[in-house]
């Protein structure tokens, strides 16, 4: 799978890729997935494995969580 539009890789292993791509954010789920191609300057991401779904959020939602989260952690 060639995705483009990627903006930064947050998060990723063998059944869990999170992206933040230019239309929000995509959470990719499978097994056995390998990130086989990065191109952060050209925005593209080569993935292999089997996906089982592909889901987009909003990029809002995702910083409002990290933020709150870092919040917790340091009170």
């Amino acid at each position: 799978m060639e995705i483009t539009g990627v903006e930064d890789v947050i998060s990723f292993d063998t059944k869990e890729v999170l992206l933040e791509t230019t239309m929000g954010i995509l959470t990719i789920k499978g097994e056995d997935l390998k990130v086989n191609r990065l191109s952060i300057e050209k925005g593209e991401l080569e993935i292999e494995g089997t996906v089982d779904s592909m889901e987009y959020s909003e990029i809002s939602s995702y910083k409002r969580k990290k933020e709150s989260m870092l919040k917790r952690m340091f009170k």
